[in-house]
């Protein structure tokens, strides 16, 4: 495997501007939904920063455990000085220690700090073992003196992901000590916090005391309690020489699982384990910015730690129980980003068998003819509140089996597929079903957001887009032709020719209902309950965009010149023209602010991927052409979060990165668009 490494060089010594250490992150993930994040320069600046974010089994979900580790190095010649974190001076934040780096890379995804503290140079390393809620902080000294002692303090908050800043500390705290090994209690429930220092005359010292008034500033620009304090039961010293490393592990594993292996021993099985992830990748993702968005894809594909029922379930058949992590930090697995990012985070990864375990997992979990929009932290069951996630299903069903060859998923599945099928055309929940008089799917009840632009806030849904929708009927009209086939290709002919008229009559209705002749393409709604909405989105593509396509070939190159013109940006496409009075350029401020905006005018990174198809649908042979599309993601990949591609954008320059810093469908499109306009060898 090539080298695959990220690196930014740094010189802050002579104070220069340092947002970027504050607004750029870091992300480590176990496999279980569980992490480790924070800003390059080691002050936590969202209630979702932390060492170890442990996902734990319901009824807990992802909790907070270890929040903070301030760094201290004591030099040959005496002198004390602090390595990253964050210093209140005067009521204003300072970042004394965030001055010392020098680099920050990723080194097959895996983040690394190089800090120059006058006299001696140090690397710091975060790693995560796979499929544990343990974290593994590693020190080197790499050049200068020989030796030098690290004080290592960790700081505590146990607290539910979501939970903010502003909650109080747990009063009662137990600190436990056997031999070289730590815990730490709370009076709340959750399982100790275990730490173990590794290294040369390692020592425990307890020294109890609050980290009070800790500033979370991005906590405040999103309108959130923003100050908040943490409590440290001491602090560890070690050790630090150029033959020997230190490394404190924290984990909420038993002791037995903590110390099965070295933080040597974990460190190149971690190396090991990603080299095979790109080594199995599709060729045209092995190298380059490819690979590194398969290790970015890594992040997403999870064994739910909390669905024990579901895991039993696929074990007893054999299998293994897997989701996606729909964003990170705040989102959990949702159904529609699990099915749009399928083909990306598992086909063109080479990931051919967890691609079938979760297509097999959301088929178990179809009721009346939906699968569930998302799991929330913390609970067995799904929410069903979406009309295009099972339609989704269709899809990455489609190129799974394009991909595998996989006829006995298709047999096991093919079933629930009928009852989604019928209950579409006699109608299910939240109004969701084929109206009659001209075989085309509405959808909407008063009070629900059920399309993929969901935004709502106290009870406001801004853009509710009830009556039919053009995507919803594109997926529709694919996902009965796709029906059709398998059922043919399973001896059903019967039921093969009834979905054919079907499918003939929402085409029909699609291509004399839609067409907005006037705008030159095609309406967002029709039938909605104030007429047809004529709003230029990036809905419309679906039309083009999907393998079986609804709308006329005729009309196809209009579709994309409009989307071109008006929607296309470096980093993906806008949700709203600019050209629309209800369009709004920038997503900042508190959450209703920002929902206002959610998908009117933002752009969203994932909607790449449709533009892409129906680029190579109208210009077949001009890959180069559809490339060009990707590359300012290129850039970004230093921004945000370092290494992965953000959710959403600013619709006008400079298209700053908003939302999520990481998150999955974003990662899956432009990975699986970058193998596809890939030159031939």
């Amino acid at each position: 495997m090539d080298e695959i490494v990220r690196r930014t060089a740094f010189d802050l010594s002579d104070g220069a501007d340092e947002e970027e250490l504050l607004t750029r992150e870091w992300l480590v993930t176990n496999g279980l939904g569980g992490f480790a994040s924070g800003s390059l320069g080691g002050a936590p600046t969202r209630r979702y920063h932390g060492l170890l974010v442990s996902a734990l089994p319901t009824p807990h979900g992802r909790t907070v455990m270890l929040n903070h580790l301030s760094e201290w190095a004591r030099m040959p010649d005496g002198r004390r000085v602090r390595i990253g974190g964050q210093e209140r001076k005067g009521g204003e934040l300072d970042l004394p220690g965030a001055r010392l780096l020098r680099e920050f890379r990723l080194e097959a995804g895996q983040p690394v700090w190089r800090y120059d503290l006058g006299g001696a140079v140090i690397e710091k390393s975060v790693l995560m073992p796979h499929m544990q809620n343990t974290v593994h902080v590693t020190y080197r000294l790499v050049e200068g003196a020989e030796r030098l002692r690290l004080k290592l303090r960790p700081a505590v908050h146990f607290r539910p992901l979501e939970d903010p800043v502003s909650r109080p500390v747990s009063e009662t705290h137990a600190v436990t000590c056997v031999e070289d090994r730590l815990e730490l209690s709370s009076d709340q429930g959750y399982p100790p916090l275990r730490l173990k220092i590794y290294g040369l005359r390692a020592t425990f010292s307890l020294d109890g005391k609050r980290l009070r008034d800790l500033f979370y500033r991005i906590e405040a620009r999103r309108g959130y309690d923003s100050v908040g304090e943490l409590w440290s039961p001491g602090y560890f010293s070690v050790d630090l020489t150029r033959e020997t490393t230190a490394t404190l592990v924290a984990s909420t594993e038993g002791w037995e699982r903590v110390r099965a292996l070295s933080p040597e021993e974990a460190a190149e099985a971690e190396s090991e384990r990603r080299r095979r992830l790109v080594s199995q990748a599709d060729p045209r993702a092995r190298r380059g910015v490819a690979a590194e968005l398969v290790l970015a894809a890594d992040q997403f594909v999870i064994t739910p730690s909390g669905r024990q029922e579901g895991a039993a379930r696929a074990q007893a058949t054999g299998e293994e129980q897997r989701s996606v992590i729909a964003g990170y930090h705040w989102f959990t697995d949702w159904g529609r980003d699990t099915m749009i990012s399928l083909e990306g985070l598992t086909l063109t990864t080479g990931r051919h068998a967890e691609a079938g375990w979760i297509l097999r997992t959301f088929a178990h979990y179809v009721r009346d003819g939906l699968i569930p929009n998302m799991f929330p932290d913390g609970s067995n069951e799904g929410l069903y509140h979406t009309a295009d996630a099972t339609l989704w299903f269709f899809h990455a069903l489609d190129r799974y089996l394009r991909a595998t060859g996989d006829r006995e998923t298709l047999r096991v599945v093919l079933p629930r597929l009928r009852s989604v099928i019928d209950c579409h055309l006699k109608g299910t929940r939240f109004r969701i079903g084929v109206d009659e008089r001209d075989g085309l799917l509405a959808q909407g009840e008063e009070g629900y957001q059920l399309t993929w632009m969901d935004a709502k806030c106290d009870g406001w849904v801004v853009t509710p887009r009830r009556g039919k929708a053009v995507e919803l009927n594109a997926l529709w009209y694919n996902a009965l032709r796709l029906t059709e086939e398998w059922a043919r290709e399973a001896g059903e002919e019967n039921y093969a020719r009834q979905l054919a008229e079907h499918a003939s009559r929402c085409r029909d209705s699609f291509n004399r209902r839609f067409w907005n002749d006037e705008a030159g393409h095609l309406f967002d709604v029709v039938d909605g309950p104030e007429g047809d909405d004529p709003a230029c989105r990036p809905n419309q593509l679906f039309a083009v965009a999907l393998p079986h396509a609804v709308l006329d070939e005729s009309r196809w190159e209009a579709v994309l010149n409009v989307a071109r013109e008006k929607l296309l940006t470096p980093v993906g496409l806008r949700s709203l023209a600019p050209d629309h009075p209800d369009f709004k350029p920038t997503y900042h401020g508190d959450l209703r602010t920002r929902d206002a905006a959610y998908h009117q005018g933002t752009v969203w990174a994932w909607l790449v991927g449709p533009f892409v198809d129906a680029w190579l649908r109208v210009y077949p042979q001009d890959r180069a052409g559809a490339r060009r599309c990707l590359e300012g993601f290129v850039p970004h990949l230093d921004e945000a979060c370092v290494g992965s591609i953000s959710e959403v954008f600013d619709a006008v320059e400079p298209f700053t990165a908003r939302g999520c810093v990481a998150q999955a469908w974003s990662v899956a499109e432009v990975l699986r668009c970058w193998a596809l306009t890939a030159e031939e060898e």
